[in-house]
């Protein structure tokens, strides 16, 4: 692994004129980088304390549309600043791109200097934080799951997206033959990311044709997020460097599997796996027991945090490796929740519901507010499904739209109590403006079915 990156580490790199670029990024409400480029002199200068950007940016869409119907942010109020507030912790060089540095910050309100509620990375701190009050860390791990196309995404785009054609033309699940044929681009995103302190493990191909699937070493809870996030801004640079297009749509043709990010969790203390019981069934505490049944009696709140878009809920599908119903089992990719590490230290739960599409500070905060509500009221954690769980469709179903998660979400009492009412509020905007959006568009689908048919 690198050397840890300093502040200091940085300004003799500019004096040295080894660095003259430092990309200064908030994570918006879609997990994506946004920001500035700083020239490295005035970074060290007096940029490293603050900078701005417009409030709007934690109330737009995929497309950066100023969305309307969001509480205190529209043209109406005039779409103020945020401060970004540099985590000088968060500092690291980008190896792909010559003479350049990044750090992440904090968003906070231009006038009171207080964090915005809603802001992702905050909405994990503070989950952090109540895990923290009960002597508790928590740790996680997620799996980006992704497709690489030929061409890049502007190319792509010109051709109006008919003529995808991913890197493979085979399933390439443990492939090694034909992921020695893809080494000109992960090589690369392997090094370059373990390079500036991602704790990449490794990758594989994975369950289709053009999949990919990188594995990065489980950390504390906001590591994790960081993390996934730069990990997945960097495999579409260094893919386009290449000439290659990387997707993490969920699901971009129906006859492919979707493309998943799971999200292994545990709660520590003491430096131990808190989840660990060793004399009890398959190894797991009690607290791990309250923790689950927590996750699964409040899947369908959070579901939104984790399948954002419409796309999303095209994923969930059977005998795909994507789950339908919110069960957990013992080492079974059928369920939406699977105990992993079996009577060991290691034992945690994966999580199969999100998507690549997450937002993982999102997705995590989630989480941990469901899991520490189980813990709170001492949840009872149901018996272990065996089995086929796309067989059973006597259990809950993940919601099967995005309407129905957004109509979940804004109902959970557990969430409002958690996270806030304003930031449930906000965050339920967003899903009704992505069904607006898309139910105003005539598909390609509609018009093949219905021009002379209907």
């Amino acid at each position: 692994m690198a050397t840890p990156y300093t502040f200091d580490t940085l300004k003799q790199q500019v004096t040295d004129s080894e660095i003259d670029t430092v990309l200064v990024t908030m994570v918006d409400m879609q997990g994506r980088l946004m920001g500035k480029r700083f020239h490295a002199e005035a970074f060290v200068e007096g940029g490293f304390e603050e900078t701005h950007c417009c409030n709007y940016l934690l109330a737009t869409d995929l497309e950066m549309a100023a969305v309307e119907g969001y509480t205190n942010y529209g043209w109406s109020s005039g779409y103020g600043d945020y401060v970004m507030k540099p985590d000088l912790a968060t500092l690291r060089l980008v190896p792909w791109l010559d003479g350049t540095a990044m750090v992440l910050c904090d968003i906070l309100d231009h006038h009171t200097l207080k964090p915005i509620a809603h802001a992702p990375r905050e909405m994990l701190k503070a989950q952090i934080a109540r895990c923290e009050a009960l002597g508790l860390s928590p740790i996680m791990a997620t799996e980006l799951e992704f497709f690489l196309f030929h061409g890049t995404h502007d190319e792509i785009a010109k051709n109006g997206f008919q003529t995808l054609q991913p890197i493979s033309r085979y399933n390439e699940d443990y492939s090694i033959f034909q992921t020695t044929k893809e080494e000109h681009i992960m090589r690369p995103i392997r090094n370059h990311l373990r390079k500036m302190g991602i704790p990449i493990e490794g990758s594989k191909g994975e369950a289709e044709a053009g999949q990919e699937e990188l594995n990065i070493r489980y950390a504390d809870a906001l590591a994790c997020a960081d993390n996934h996030t730069i990990a997945k801004h960097a495999v579409k640079e260094i893919a386009h460097q290449h000439g290659y297009a990387a997707s993490f749509l969920p699901k971009w043709h129906a006859d492919r599997v979707g493309s998943a990010s799971h999200v292994h969790q545990s709660l520590w203390k003491d430096g131990e796996n808190a989840f660990h019981g060793p004399s009890y069934q398959f190894g797991k505490s009690k607290l791990m027991d309250h923790y689950m049944a927590g996750l699964i009696a409040y899947a369908p709140d959070y579901t939104y945090f984790m399948a954002p878009y419409i796309n999303s809920y095209k994923r969930f599908a059977k005998g795909t490796f994507a789950p339908t119903q919110t069960v957990w089992s013992v080492d079974n990719r059928t369920a939406a929740f699977r105990l992993c590490g079996e009577a060991s230290k290691a034992v945690r739960v994966e999580c199969r519901i999100p998507g690549a599409d997450m937002n993982p500070y999102l997705a995590q905060a989630a989480m941990l507010a469901a899991g520490l509500a189980g813990v709170e009221q001492k949840l009872a954690l149901p018996e272990p499904f065996k089995g086929d769980a796309y067989a059973d469709e006597s259990q809950t179903h993940i919601p099967r739209t995005l309407r129905d998660a957004r109509d979940a979400l804004i109902g959970s009492e557990m969430l409002r109590t958690a996270l806030g009412g304003d930031v449930i509020t906000h965050y339920a905007r967003a899903a009704e403006w992505e069904i607006e959006e898309f139910n105003r568009i005539v598909t390609d689908y509609e018009i093949a079915r219905g021009f002379e048919r209907a």
